[in-house]
């Protein structure tokens, strides 16, 4: 039996694998080979790290891991999680189960964009979601951005004094005056055709409506929505916050004994929700490791 599983082996899975091999608990990474930046070729905004190929990050995070005898990673993807606190069990795709007296969670989201043609092939190389990870890359440069009103009006405020001009464009319904209004007093230009069609032209994307063609340099999305990329909230009846996500404390515990979170499934009640960054999720993986250490050490 393990001491802990750790599910997802993104930036907080990984890190709270080296933080309970570092304290010499034995632990179980398991990796599914999904990740929410899979498609990223670069990652920004983290410090030693920052234009950084995801799968670099990833690969030098396990050869680090290797160094320590208590961690052990699976490439395998856990498809349930039963028990109580002390004896957990995780049923594996490949049809194994394994043990452990804790588990972390740390698998993430999937994002659910728009269904604008074009915009999932673009998605993590031409089109964005968040202005600290990708904005200063289009500084200066005309923009895109796609969503309701009040959600790009948000975006607009953070890439303002980065981007050069911007363009917001409905994505499934036209603006209102008021709107359209509100908008431009923020200095964007806005289109009142949605968008049918995102394709990559050159260094840029071309934004296709009924009203006419835009090229821009990239397309920040203030639409769509995340969910779980795993089951096991369900599974384990854990309590989610408003956003969706799973409530956790500042030690990454949620409301079922034994079971941790970390990453961009979940976050403090005390916040709106959770903001996706490289470096957040690992500091919520290391502070989930010391929470099941703590735990370990109590029990």
């Amino acid at each position: 039996m393990y001491d802990a599983i750790i599910i997802g082996a993104g930036p907080a899975g990984l890190q709270a694998a080296l933080t309970l091999g570092r304290m010499h608990r034995p632990a179980l990474l398991l990796d599914s080979g999904e990740y929410r930046n899979g498609t990223v070729l670069h990652m920004h905004n983290v410090i030693a790290a920052d234009g950084t190929p995801p799968a670099e990050f990833r690969a030098t995070a396990r050869e680090q891991l290797a160094a320590y005898d208590d961690v052990e990673i699976r490439d395998v993807a856990a498809q349930t999680v039963t028990g109580v606190e002390g004896g957990f069990t995780v049923h594996l795709a490949d049809g194994d189960a394994v043990e452990a007296r804790q588990v972390i969670l740390a698998t993430g989201v999937v994002d659910d964009l728009p269904p604008v043609p074009g915009l999932q092939e673009l998605w993590g190389t031409g089109a964005f979601t968040c202005p600290f990870c990708d904005g200063h890359e289009h500084a200066g440069r005309s923009i895109g951005i796609l969503g309701p009103a009040a959600r790009a009006e948000h975006l607009i405020g953070l890439l303002g004094p980065i981007v050069g001009e911007i363009t917001v464009y409905p994505v499934d319904q036209t603006f209102t005056a008021e709107e359209v209004e509100t908008l431009s007093r923020r200095r964007a230009r806005v289109s009142t055709a949605p968008v049918t069609a995102l394709s990559r032209i050159d260094d840029g994307v071309r934004i296709a409506t009924d009203s006419g063609d835009q090229t821009v340099a990239g397309v920040f999305v203030a639409a769509g929505s995340q969910r779980h990329r795993a089951p096991f909230a369900d599974q384990l009846g854990l309590h989610l916050l408003p956003s969706g996500s799973i409530e956790v404390d500042d030690f990454g515990r949620t409301s079922t004994p034994g079971v941790f979170a970390a990453g961009d499934l979940a976050h403090r009640a005390s916040l709106p929700g959770p903001m996706a960054a490289v470096l957040l999720a690992a500091a919520a993986g290391q502070m989930a490791a010391v929470g099941v250490i703590q735990s370990l050490m109590v029990g």
